[in-house]
């Protein structure tokens, strides 16, 4: 089921989705704790991001269990993919919570300062998060290009005209 699609990796397909929504997703949960007044702009586009790029997260540990199947299994990409879901869930739990609260504050003017305080867990869990998704990403990346780029040079290939 996580294995291929097409020919393709399910895992080389899923993970874009990762990289790319939660950390968008992380962009706009600082401006909605930063910016209250944006709350109405960003904060439901925020949480459908990590919401969507949890489930990915998810699917991207077990199509990569899949690929590792074929390929062998990068050991410190593979412990990063066993964690990270598991980041992005708490980060999007957080996030739901702080929304919930946050969005009952008439136009976001004044909002208590225990939710102020909140605010601050989120952009950390926002920063974290976004910082496991870099490392998570990089040691897979080098897992796949590291061996090939070592074996090569820029002027290898030329394209004829």
């Amino acid at each position: 089921m996580f294995d291929t699609v097409g020919g393709l990796p399910v895992h080389a397909l899923v993970i874009h989705a990762v990289v790319v929504l939660l950390p968008l997703s992380a962009l706009g949960a600082i401006l909605i704790t930063v910016r209250p007044r944006v709350m109405r702009l960003f904060g439901v586009a925020s949480i459908i991001g990590a919401g969507v790029g949890t489930a990915a997260a998810f699917i991207a540990k077990f199509s990569g269990e899949a690929l590792a199947s074929r390929v062998g299994v990068p050991e410190p990409h593979a412990d990063y993919g066993d964690k990270f879901p598991l980041i992005a869930l708490l980060y999007f739990i957080l996030l739901v919570v702080f929304w919930l609260f946050a969005r009952g504050v008439p136009l976001n003017r004044n909002r208590p300062l225990w939710l102020k305080g909140f605010g601050v867990v989120i952009i950390l869990a926002a920063l974290g998060m976004t910082y496991f998704t870099f490392i998570t990403g990089h040691s897979g990346a080098e897992a796949s290009w590291a061996a090939i780029i070592e074996n090569t040079r820029p002027d290898t290939f030329v394209v004829d005209d």
